[in-house]
């Protein structure tokens, strides 16, 4: 893959050459601060754009950590938003809100029943799936407002201090992270946690991509790899079963990479239960450090995406539950299928299956969790 920077300079090159009158190109739209200044809780909400050597530009909100829009070239140099969101707060203060491009804790994915056990004692959470727990409880880390403090052009830092008992979970819990957008075309998502008891860790990022652009079709023509033999199968209420199961010879399998749209209303059990794509992959991890987790390819844009982490799973999504009310940026409805979502992070209901990854936190120790998504282009 040729780096970003290098395709903007051949393309340049080309046009001086032909003598041909330079196309105009799409430029960033940067949205309003104005829109995001508000206060929650005491606490003041803003927008804050990151910016790398290369030309991209991401705004983030210290409402959630939330991912607001990444702007990105294609294999013409032309800029698109390649991540679902809101052109303002309160988009993100409906009840519609899905997510969006937000942090994700104290626990992210599925918990089942909203119950689980540490050294003898059941702590009982907020159940706001149905009759389990999903993604940190009705305000889990995506509705707090972090500290934030912009390091430089390039880095933001949030920082935020989860009280005991808050949404169930025990302990009183440091939380710090750090996006940056480095020279190297990755949106880089970090994370470090503390606590004073025993308690559970297990944050992700949730943005919405399409690298077509914004509200721009279907994803049906992303061409997915994702580096896992296994996946967990779940039930019908999505909790996995414990089981896990190879990918080989199912629709599941994207070893090789393969369209989104080519086998997603397979006649197959678990696409039926998640409504397509909804399930978490056992990465191949090497014996430490940071693994390759996932890649995508959109073919009209020329753009691609490699997703990096030093997590066992990542949950792989598709946009299953869109259905087009809810309204986004440049007023574009959130259409069915029309994002995907690569979570990575310990495996769902993982305090009740003993043989999945640990996400037990103790006094003492610190939990650190890394996500970075590299973008580049093809011809």
């Amino acid at each position: 893959m040729r780096k970003l920077k290098h395709l903007t300079i051949l393309f340049l090159l080309t046009i001086n050459i032909t003598g041909c009158m330079k196309p105009e190109k799409k430029t960033i739209q940067l949205i309003d601060k104005k829109n995001f200044e508000m206060e929650i809780n005491g606490k003041a909400v803003s927008l804050f754009v990151l910016k790398n050597s290369n030309g991209l530009v991401s705004e983030i909100t210290n409402y959630g950590g939330r991912v607001v829009t990444l702007w990105t070239p294609d294999k013409n140099g032309d800029f698109e938003d390649v991540v679902l969101g809101y052109d303002s707060m309160k988009g993100y203060l409906s009840s519609n809100d899905i997510y969006l491009g937000a942090t994700v804790g104290r626990y992210a994915n599925r918990i089942g029943k909203g119950k689980f056990t540490l050294n003898g004692v059941e702590y009982t959470l907020a159940t706001n799936n149905g009759e389990n727990h999903l993604h940190g409880g009705k305000d889990g880390f995506n509705n707090v407002v972090w500290d934030a403090r912009q390091i430089d052009n390039q880095t933001l830092e949030l920082t935020y201090f989860s009280k005991d008992g808050e949404e169930g979970y025990p302990g009183n819990m440091k939380i710090k992270m750090v996006y940056q957008l480095t020279d190297d075309n990755e949106l880089k998502v970090e994370y470090w946690a503390t606590t004073d008891q025993t308690t559970l860790a297990n944050f992700t990022h949730h943005s919405y991509f399409n690298l077509n652009g914004v509200a721009s079709g279907t994803i049906y023509d992303h061409i997915v790899h994702i580096n896992a033999d296994r996946y967990t199968p779940v039930d019908s209420g999505l909790i996995p079963t414990g089981v896990l199961e190879p990918v080989e010879n199912t629709p599941m399998d994207f070893r090789t990479p393969t369209a989104v749209g080519a086998r997603i209303n397979d006649d197959f059990d678990q696409l039926k239960i998640g409504l397509g794509y909804d399930h978490n992959y056992v990465l191949n991890q090497s014996a430490e450090g940071i693994n390759l987790a996932a890649r995508v390819q959109e073919p009209k844009s020329g753009r691609v995406m490699e997703v990096f982490t030093n997590e066992p799973g990542m949950q792989f999504y598709t946009g299953n539950f869109m259905d087009g009310s809810d309204i986004g940026k440049q007023n574009k409805a959130h259409k069915y299928r029309e994002a995907l979502c690569f979570e990575t992070q310990h495996f769902p209901d993982s305090p009740n299956k003993e043989n999945f990854p640990s996400t037990v936190l103790n006094p003492g120790e610190e939990y650190y969790s890394v996500c970075a998504y590299k973008f580049g282009v093809v011809d």
